[in-house]
């Protein structure tokens, strides 16, 4: 029998008083106990908050994204050991590659999207800078730090390393240490895994601890800088979230829970359609997949009234295919539900339904289980409801099985349908196969604000598509109502939960030093070799090159307009720019203007200038015409080492006319050698 351990203070800790046993839900033998009363829960959120946060905050976003691909690959390289652990959770191979691999996918996109949107220092800059003051010389913006307190997590059973991993990526990246606490029914998987990222020694000291069993009061212990992150049920988030500590101390809660999530037939995908084909199947997937028990599957069925039958006959049939039985054989699709506790409370859920639908598919007391015990095990079939009257039940809208249990519903109209959708007041998701833009449009605007996430599939997209059900860590996950309220993943949103926004005002050198990125109005550095001859280490925010001018000739305008073929009449007739509103005649191309400005600020020698690579915010402010004059003014705005051999360099360009006035304005990016 496995003794699930404690990660406590920076030390193992074995199961001890109020240990409680976890049982295989394949034969039902206890395999593992976990828990312990006796954990000090005010020593580990001291240890997080003086020993981890610390060390995390002294990292740069870059140094944390670094490390938290370091970690998800060194996770890859061991997955074997977390699939074998996790038969006994009742989930098959397939069901593992969606907890194991997609947690390590998860940390992965954020390594990524932490070096490519976030900035290689402690500060992130939320907007541009908004100038206060008429002169120049007050600005205010946002910056985000990270909470100086810990993250605790606490997730469901059904995803014991994806539901940890997905928040834990976020957090990291955010610079808070966080605590774990996994479900006790699958906590011996978390805990193979958290032993794995501990001994990789990748993870500062104190920036992940592990709670296998109860949280004892540790909730009672959170102040201002802490958070809490909760996915389960809603009964239990209720209970949470109404702490007294938490509420005294506005304590971030964030809580994604189950709801009753749901799939739309658009009325266009009849039978013999690849709609229809797609739906069925997306429908009998979301059912069997993880045995029906993920907060994204398909709860309610919704279909055109004339295709009830139809679709009940299709799912039907998919259905029939799927063999049930321990998930360690490979031809079983189907494993069981994770524990004896959980199938008592599905059985008792599907009769509630059942007492206002009909049951169309699947009978608990008649199904067939390969290479194992039905009744030592958690094993139950897929069933699936008929409600004919969707419109006054009431079950099929509040009450959630959490397994492989749905149910068919006929909508009359579109309007009908959007109605039924939003009768779950509030889910994780809801998918609607189509091939009609119009009715996508229509179900969006009108049910949205009812769904955290909406998927709509159909013919096109179909090959590529990841699945009704798969929460994408680019993508938002959580929802309104039912759902919780509450939001994670979402890219570099979800990483914002773990971060102050705050407000600064001031100089724009006050502002400059706080975000590390040049404001204009900023001391400029002019006395220095000209910037394109020196290094990405020798460089300074501020070093400015002011380029001489140069005049635009009638001439210059036609050979670009000839040159390029862009013989637009505000380039080549007078009398038509006159008559338009926004030049005062014949006006130099803005394309124009940019070949010109380079020309004026490039060094044309090599360097260490070894590419330009982008150009951003590119706004045109005043036209210029035959005999204006323009100079550049070149800033160093902001650096971001890249690698071991260049950064990127984000230089701010002016164009300046013969009055002073701002001609053009935009960002320039240059990769430089270090």
């Amino acid at each position: 029998m496995l003794d699930v351990q404690s990660f406590a203070a920076g030390q193992w800790i074995a199961p001890g008083a109020g240990a409680r046993s976890i049982a295989s839900a394949i034969t039902g033998e206890v395999i593992a106990q976990a828990g312990n009363d006796a954990l000090d829960v005010q020593a580990m959120l001291s240890y997080a908050r003086e020993v981890g946060g610390p060390a995390l905050r002294k990292m740069t976003f870059h140094d944390r994204a670094r490390m938290l691909k370091a970690v998800a690959l060194y996770l890859m390289e061991r997955k074997q050991a977390l699939y074998d652990l996790s038969y006994d959770t009742g989930a098959t191979l397939s069901d593992h590659k969606i907890d194991v691999d997609g947690g390590i996918g998860t940390m992965l996109v954020f390594a990524s999207k932490g070096r490519r949107e976030m900035p290689d220092a402690h500060v992130y800059l939320d907007g541009p800078p908004e100038q206060l003051g008429k002169a120049g010389q007050f600005f205010g913006r946002h910056i985000c730090t990270p909470l100086q307190g810990v993250a605790v997590h606490i997730n469901a059973f059904n995803f014991p390393v994806w539901g940890m991993l997905e928040k834990l990526a976020p957090t990291l990246l955010a610079g808070v240490p966080a605590i774990v606490k996994p479900a006790t029914a699958t906590c011996y998987v978390t805990e193979a895994c958290v032993r794995m990222m501990l001994d990789s020694g990748l993870l500062p000291e104190g920036s992940v601890q592990l709670v296998s069993g109860g949280l004892g009061d540790m909730l009672d212990h959170l102040d201002c800088q802490d958070a809490v992150a909760f996915t389960g049920s809603a009964d239990t988030a209720l209970k949470l979230r109404g702490n007294p500590k938490l509420m005294e101390n506005s304590v971030r809660f964030a809580s994604e829970q189950d709801s009753l999530n749901a799939s739309v037939l658009g009325p266009d995908a009849t039978p013999g359609t690849p709609e229809f084909d797609l739906f069925v199947k997306e429908v009998q997937r979301e059912m069997t997949a993880k045995a029906g028990q993920k907060c994204t599957a398909i709860r309610r069925i919704m279909v055109p009234q004339a295709q009830v039958d139809a679709v009940i006959a299709a799912i039907g049939e998919r259905l029939a295919k799927t063999t049930i039985g321990d998930p360690r054989l490979e031809t079983t699709r189907m494993g069981a539900l994770v524990s004896g506790s959980q199938k008592r409370d599905v059985l008792e859920k599907a009769a509630l339904i059942g007492a206002e639908a009909e049951r169309v598919y699947g009978d608990p007391e008649a199904f067939s289980v390969d290479g194992a015990d039905r009744a030592k095990g958690a094993f139950v079939p897929p069933m699936l409801f008929h409600c004919a009257d969707p419109d006054t039940a009431r079950r099929v809208h509040d009450t959630e099985a959490f397994g492989p249990v749905s149910t068919v519903m006929g909508y009359r109209d579109l309007s009908h349908s959007v109605r039924l959708l939003n009768k779950g007041k509030g889910s994780l998701v809801a998918s609607v196969i189509t091939n009609d833009g119009e009715v996508a449009r229509e179900i969006a605007l009108g049910a949205a604000s009812f769904h955290g996430r909406l998927y709509f599939n159909n013919r096109t997209s179909m090959a590529e598509s990841t699945g009704h059900g798969s929460p994408l860590p680019h993508m938002v996950h959580g929802g309104p109502g039912r759902a919780g309220g509450g939001e994670e993943l979402g890219g570099i949103r979800g990483v914002m939960h773990y971060m102050q926004r705050t407000a600064v005002q001031g100089s724009p050198d006050i502002l400059t030093a706080i975000g590390k990125q040049w404001v204009p109005g900023a001391q400029e550095i002019g006395d220095r070799a000209h910037p394109f001859t020196r290094r990405f280490g020798q460089l300074d925010l501020g070093e400015t090159f002011n380029s001489p001018s140069r005049e635009i000739s009638i001439e210059d305008i036609e050979t670009f307009a000839h040159f390029t073929g862009d013989t637009f009449y505000a380039h080549m007739d007078e009398e038509a720019a006159k008559a338009n509103p926004f030049f005062p005649g014949r006006v130099a191309h803005g394309y124009l203007l940019l070949s010109f400005a380079a020309g004026l600020f490039v060094q044309p020698d090599p360097g260490p200038v070894l590419a330009n690579t982008g150009l951003d915010n590119l706004r045109f402010m005043a036209p210029v015409a035959a005999g204006d004059s323009i100079r550049v003014r070149l800033t160093v705005k902001q650096k971001t080492p890249r690698n071991d051999e260049y950064g990127e360099v984000r230089w701010h360009v002016t164009l300046y006319n013969q009055n002073d006035d701002v001609a053009a304005e935009y960002e320039l990016l240059t990769m430089n050698a270090y």
